[in-house]
């Protein structure tokens, strides 16, 4: 898994601007991540270059357009640690929050941190729609990130209002998302966002092409949001 990470990451164009011992870190995060999905559900990818190409080096191509560097970034909804704990790896000076609704994740996730040396990773057990109202936390972060499979506008109303205004939220979606980016307009300009970047990537060694949709805060973002899930499902923005 080392050298197809390695390989990977000289695809990208980010060999030297990582730390060395990037690859190996990795490729123990992945051993790690097979062996704990044997008991718990934690990817559906279960063979050790999926692991590689198709998680963390789709990861790994965030930093061709984004500059994480002394910055802070949440992962809501972190699940297996996607995008947070590869780019914590990656840039060892970002400070790095994952949040996750269900604890199990965030115990395994600490374990790995641990387990890699790593420092500046806090994990939270908290639903977004109710930790984004939460003072401290709301308007404070450089970059909120999200690699799930949530309509962008509900993404927008979870992520957004953890961003501080000039931060980004960064949307992790397939190239088939024009539609969704679309209808999501209305909840980017609400939560006092615009559309900044659009980057649809190939994954190297793979055929597949991802879409990076950063979406930049210009306002604080308006009382009252994100409401309650049930209102999120029931009225989307």
């Amino acid at each position: 898994m080392e050298q197809m990470i390695s390989a990977g990451l000289e695809a990208l164009g980010l060999t030297g601007r990582v730390p060395a011992d990037a690859p190996a870190r990795l490729a123990r995060y992945g051993q790690m991540l097979l062996e704990k999905n044997q008991v718990m559900n934690l990817t559906a990818i279960r063979e050790p270059d999926g692991v590689a190409r198709l998680h963390f080096l789709d990861c790994a191509a965030l930093l061709n357009y984004c500059d994480f560097e002394g910055k802070t970034l949440i992962d809501v909804g972190t699940g297996a640690g996607f995008p947070g704990m590869v780019l914590k790896i990656l840039v060892p000076s970002l400070e790095v929050t994952l949040l996750d609704s269900l604890n199990k994740r965030l115990d395994w996730l600490e374990e790995v941190s641990s387990a890699l040396g790593l420092e500046g990773v806090r994990t939270l057990h908290a639903r977004g729609e109710e930790q984004g109202l939460v003072k401290g936390w709301r308007d404070s972060f450089d970059f909120a990130a999200a690699r799930a499979v949530a309509d962008l506008g509900v993404l927008c109303e979870l992520c957004l209002p953890f961003v501080k205004v000039g931060g980004r939220f960064l949307a992790m979606k397939s190239t088939g998302s024009g539609r969704e980016l679309e209808e999501a307009a209305h909840a980017v300009r609400l939560l006092g966002g615009r559309v900044a970047q659009v980057e649809d990537y190939p994954i190297p060694g793979t055929e597949v092409t991802h879409r990076l949709i950063a979406i930049e805060k210009l306002a604080p973002t308006l009382k009252g949001y994100p409401r309650r899930w049930a209102k999120i499902q029931k009225e989307p923005l």
